[in-house]
């Protein structure tokens, strides 16, 4: 990936997006919504060396108790304040356990680079204390750099929330999507 240039660089919000998604589903998937979550306190630390791209490594935390909604569709009814305000306590206190566990982390094992635009970053994700590999996908196009993941819950533990008796759930797959400033950029 040579279009990003060599040394380390440090990226957060300034120079992006990092939302969450996730999906409704169960017989009563019609009064839930699906809803997407921007990540407000990020941050990455990426060391580049364009003559060895595959040797490129990433490091990334992110404050779980940011996310906040930034949009969502389907439902009864649209989300009130109140609706929020209980997403986001029960993320905080059932789903994810921020008191033990603040942040999601992100560690490389391996970048693969293909064709000059595309990459595949290999790590090593802990999310609410379990830690597992995952790959990210990335496409750089210009000064931007997109990557996209999908998180199954379930690998790390995770029980998907679940309401009206479990008629109503939290899909296991999140997806993971980033659209990043690169600095310096092509």
């Amino acid at each position: 990936m040579t279009v990003i240039p060599a040394g380390t660089h440090t990226l957060g919000p300034a120079e992006g997006q990092l939302l969450v998604k996730v999906f409704r589903e169960g017989v009563a998937a019609r009064v839930g919504h699906d809803l997407v979550f921007e990540v407000s306190d990020w941050n990455a630390k990426v060391a580049v060396d364009p003559a060895e791209p595959a040797a490129t490594t990433v490091e990334a935390s992110a404050a779980v108790t940011s996310l906040r909604i930034v949009d969502f569709s389907g439902g009864a009814k649209p989300l009130t304040r109140s609706d929020r305000a209980d997403i986001k306590r029960n993320i905080e206190e059932k789903v994810l356990d921020t008191r033990r566990f603040p942040t999601i982390d992100f560690r490389s094992t391996g970048v693969s680079v293909s064709g000059g635009s595309r990459a595949t970053v290999s790590g090593q994700l802990t999310i609410a204390g379990t830690t597992r590999p995952t790959d990210i996908a990335l496409t750089v196009d210009g000064d931007r750099v997109r990557g996209r993941m999908t998180v199954l819950q379930s690998n790390w533990g995770i029980k998907p929330f679940t309401a009206l008796m479990g008629a109503l759930r939290v899909r296991d797959a999140v997806e993971i999507e980033l659209d990043l400033r690169l600095p310096g950029g092509a």
